[in-house]
């Protein structure tokens, strides 16, 4: 065994740098938090990285993939099964987090003062409507350096499609020009992952640095904290491996592992955004799921799928409404599920994003938006948890949607390789 073949062996996986990178991140966060300016630039320059690549990549992925497919009823077939999950799903961990809130109560009785000024904190109102229309883009490239993802997809879902229109010369042209495009950016996203460890460090420190009292924390919204971590544990390790052995046929621990880096990242950055790249490398390189289904359902379920999120949204407005002594009947709360399902749609793929929609949430309600001062003391911590939810919850539909197309998965031809070893 040569001298490189014997690091390489010896090499520690990217999951478990990052894990070193985040329980360093916590250690320097808690014993040094006067001096988390020395590194928490690592994070700064690893968020910028990640933020570079993600419009480039959504762009030229899914143009790829869309024009891929060869034709409409292709496109439509996908479209119809993405959207499909996202719902389903989304519903799922919805319906989940409105029976933990109801049966564990968090809010009640509680007597909670508010913990941070949310004057400057941007309310969201907008209707249905509103939101429909603002999807067509009036400027791609201002959408583009906006990263306004909604729009940057639906720009690119149309050019994909009509490049499957063109002439078979001009089409095989733009086909291989966003193909050679897609896999520029993802050279550049694997340079990007290579500093993931260190970005992690860098975040988290500051993270941790500015939990003043984390104890005093849990005293006060400890209860509230147990009641959405419940309901995302259980979406995420019951729900989502059931849903991947029953209807994807596929073992939800090999998937999990193939997952590990990008899982470590969302839990890190808070942005399944941010680790869209990381995400789609592991479905890729290490699910084994095609380019065609990756470049399709990831950069879509990115933006539009947030089980997460939603379930976040759900719990948060309950608990606000039981802290007021507000109560909400059947009706109420069934409208409450249909618009977090909407808001949780529309929230961007970025850091806190879901406190902001709970806004949406909250005005159909009726309830006072200065509730919201009553949970952003921890939202920190609830937002990385439910970003990795977001984000297991994307990497799933992928994979279940590439075994519907009749792809052959490279977690399952490993397992099958062990059976047959055993034999």
């Amino acid at each position: 065994m040569n001298q490189r073949a014997a690091k390489k062996k010896f090499r520690l996986p990217l999951w478990a740098q990052i894990l070193i990178g985040l329980t360093l991140g916590v250690i320097y966060g808690s014993l040094f938090k006067n001096q988390v300016h020395y590194v928490g630039w690592l994070g700064q320059i690893f968020m910028r990285g990640l933020k570079m690549i993600i419009a480039p990549l959504i762009l030229t992925s899914i143009i790829s993939g869309v024009a891929g497919l060869g034709d409409s009823k292709s496109l439509g077939r996908l479209t119809l099964k993405t959207f499909t999950y996202y719902i389903l799903s989304s519903l799922a961990a919805i319906i989940t987090g409105l029976f933990m809130v109801n049966m564990i109560k968090p809010g009640v009785g509680a007597k909670l003062g508010f913990s941070e000024n949310v004057a400057n904190l941007p309310v969201t109102k907008k209707s249905v409507t509103e939101l429909v229309v603002q999807i067509v883009p009036d400027n791609i490239f201002r959408a583009l350096a906006d990263n306004n993802m909604l729009q940057v997809i639906f720009f690119a879902i149309l050019l994909g499609f009509f490049i499957t229109q063109l002439k078979e010369d001009q089409k095989q042209l733009l086909i291989k020009l966003f193909d050679a495009l897609f896999d520029a950016i993802m050279k550049l996203t694997h340079f990007i992952i290579m500093f993931a460890p260190l970005g992690v460090f860098g975040l988290v420190s500051v993270v941790v640095s500015k939990q003043s009292s984390l104890g005093h924390l849990f005293a006060s919204l400890g209860i509230y904290m147990l009641t959405v971590i419940a309901a995302l544990l259980f979406h995420a390790l019951i729900t989502l491996p059931l849903t991947l052995r029953f209807i994807g046929g596929i073992n939800p621990i090999a998937h999990a592992k193939a997952m590990g880096d990008a899982l470590l990242t969302a839990f890190s950055t808070a942005s399944s955004g941010a680790t869209l790249p990381l995400t789609m490398d592991c479905i890729m390189n290490k699910s084994g799921v095609s380019e065609k289904i990756a470049s399709f359902t990831l950069p879509l379920g990115a933006t539009v799928n947030m089980d997460g999120t939603a379930l976040y949204e759900m719990v948060a407005a309950m608990f606000i409404a039981q802290v007021y002594g507000i109560h909400l009947t059947f009706m109420q709360q069934f409208v409450a599920v249909f618009t977090a399902l909407l808001a949780s749609i529309g929230a961007a793929a970025i850091p806190m994003a879901g406190l902001i929609m709970i806004t949406i949430v909250l005005s159909v309600l009726g309830l006072p938006l200065e509730g919201i001062g009553l949970i952003i003391a921890v939202d920190q911590i609830l937002d990385m948890l439910r970003t990795t939810v977001n984000v297991w919850s994307d990497s799933t539909a992928a994979v279940i949607i590439a075994r519907s197309e009749g792809e052959k998965l490279k977690v399952e031809a490993k397992r099958a390789k062990q059976k047959a070893q055993k034999l």
